[in-house]
């Protein structure tokens, strides 16, 4: 097997989020943002980018609502553009492998009607093939209610020898899943959230870090670029510390860092391990 490297260079995205996956000229405009960002972090070395949660779209209950739009209702996901969203994902992915750069890109995952889709992280490999899907297991009471169907699982993918979980939306706000990805062994957690309408996020920013420094290993946090949110793109090493953050502005643009696997993590590890096992016993 290949030797693991001592650090991997990763990036984190912040970029426009539009709310309505009717738009196919607006899907595209994202899609095209996304390869821009990806492009960018490829030419800083970058053997990963991650995006935020409603990279391509952040679909709008308001938008997507058969009562719509005075009442709030099921939603109707005939009115997506879904072939707009698969061509442009084929053509993130097919760039991935271009650029010998590995992707995770949230977007919304059709599935077989009349089942409601995910809310979904796409894995794309640095060969461009999408290798794994992540789908949100904690839904807000409106996406459960209205929109999508949850995920059950965690999941895990490797990069030159590093493991990393994936959690979207408001799966940051749950502890229990990055225990889980502690007991499975990651080197770190990526982290896409969005929201809408909402001001001052702040505290989203608190919990990521936070899940790093009680599990010690990294977090990669990927938001929209929303001046007035409170809150940016970021990468938290394994004691809490930003070691990375999107433009202060909330531009679009993307932070790099050099992830490693520090001494702090494996002690820590060992520690909550040993811990858990002798209150178990």
């Amino acid at each position: 097997m290949p030797e693991t490297p001592s650090s991997l260079r990763i990036a984190v995205a912040q970029s426009t989020v539009r709310v309505d996956p009717t738009d196919a000229d607006g899907l595209r405009a994202s899609a095209a943002e996304v390869r821009g960002l990806m492009k960018e972090a490829a030419h800083h070395g970058a053997r990963l980018v991650h995006f935020t949660e409603g990279a391509l779209c952040f679909p709008s209950k308001v938008i997507m609502s058969e009562l719509g739009p005075d009442e709030i209702g099921p939603s109707d996901w005939t009115k997506a553009e879904w072939a707009v969203l698969t061509e442009e994902l084929d053509q993130i992915a097919k760039l991935s492998g271009e650029l010998g750069i590995w992707t995770v890109l949230p977007s919304v995952h059709q599935l077989p009607e009349p089942a409601r889709p995910h809310s979904s992280m796409y894995v794309v490999s640095d060969h461009g093939k999408i290798v794994s899907r992540y789908d949100e297991r904690m839904l807000s009471t409106t996406k459960a209610t209205w929109m999508y169907t949850a995920g059950d699982k965690p999941v895990t993918f490797e990069v030159d020898g590093y493991r990393f979980g994936l959690a979207c939306g408001l799966d940051v706000l749950f502890a229990e899943l990055f225990t889980e990805y502690d007991r499975l062994e990651v080197d770190g957690v990526l982290v896409s959230y969005a929201s809408t309408g909402v001001d001052r996020n702040e505290h989203i920013g608190v919990q990521a870090r936070g899940h790093a420094v009680s599990n010690t290993y990294w977090v990669s946090l990927a938001v929209p670029a929303s001046p007035g949110a409170g809150i940016n793109s970021g990468i938290s090493d394994p004691t809490g510390t930003w070691t990375a953050e999107g433009p202060a502005d909330s531009t679009p643009g993307i932070a790099l860092t050099d992830l490693h696997r520090a001494e702090l993590i494996q002690v820590g590890r060992d520690f909550r391990r040993k811990t858990r096992d002798r209150i178990n016993s």
